[in-house]
């Protein structure tokens, strides 16, 4: 199996109207202690997206998110978001899901709500209030009485519901079962800004396949694939989740 750092001819394509990439990293490297997690990535990303980031656990997913949301230093190379390296400008744009539960095990929805509010300015109340009912989660009970599926839900109704231009989602449907996949999905792609971008990192390919528009494949650090999830499909004449198979068998 080849790992290249650079997309190559199967890249994402740029924006339809040939604006800069929203997102743009180069020879971005990390290394924790002896191990190196991203290894010379070279990845464009334009807005209008939603781009499934793909591969086994390890690859270096959860680093490369980590990274664009603003939470790791000790990198080399450059990324820039909407500009901007890494930091509060970004922040302030990017809305990030992360690997781990975030809220006190005691909030009940509606307190989660208004402390999202008093934190981020671009955040829509009632939008999450929405989603919170398109979910169908218990307005009286906390967080710690809630099953994983239902806690899950509550955190993506909170981030999907700041008006921001970068949406990072890291594994947002792991550990929960098939039935509450496919709507924890659907939420979010609830009220989805078609001008954003969405980067949704996961290991389960088939449950995704759906809902992305371009790929990115991920395996040692490296770049394996990325491309038009159509125009993958049609080149390989199979599934995103079979190629994927195919791809790190």
């Amino acid at each position: 199996m080849r790992t290249d750092t650079r997309p190559g001819p199967l890249a994402i394509p740029p924006a339809p109207d040939g604006s800069a990439p929203l997102i743009r990293i180069r020879t971005l490297t990390k290394v924790y202690r002896r191990t190196t997690a991203l290894n010379g990535l070279d990845l464009d990303l334009p807005a209008g997206r939603i781009i499934g980031l793909m591969g086994a656990n390890g690859c270096g997913k959860t680093t490369l998110i980590k990274i664009l949301a603003g939470l790791l230093a000790d990198w080399t190379g450059e990324v820039a978001i909407a500009g901007h390296a890494p930091g509060p400008a970004t922040k302030a744009i990017v809305s990030y899901l992360g690997d781990a539960d975030f809220l006190d095990s005691a909030l009940r929805p509606e307190q989660a709500i208004e402390l999202y509010a008093r934190f981020f300015a671009d955040f829509d109340a009632d939008r999450a209030r929405e989603t919170v009912r398109f979910f169908g989660l218990p307005a009286d009970r906390p967080l710690k009485e809630m099953s994983k599926g239902m806690g899950q839900k509550l955190q993506i109704a909170l981030v999907m519901s700041r008006r921001a231009r970068v949406y990072l989602l890291d594994e947002p449907i792991s550990g929960v079962d098939p039935a509450a996949r496919e709507v924890i999905l659907s939420g979010i792609l609830r009220d989805f800004d078609p001008n954003a971008l969405m980067l949704v990192s996961t290991h389960l390919i088939a449950d995704v396949e759906p809902i992305v528009d371009s790929v990115v494949s991920m395996s040692s650090g490296g770049i394996l694939l990325a491309g038009d999830a159509d125009d993958l499909r049609e080149s390989h004449g199979m599934s995103l989740d079979a190629i994927f198979r195919k791809e790190y068998r």
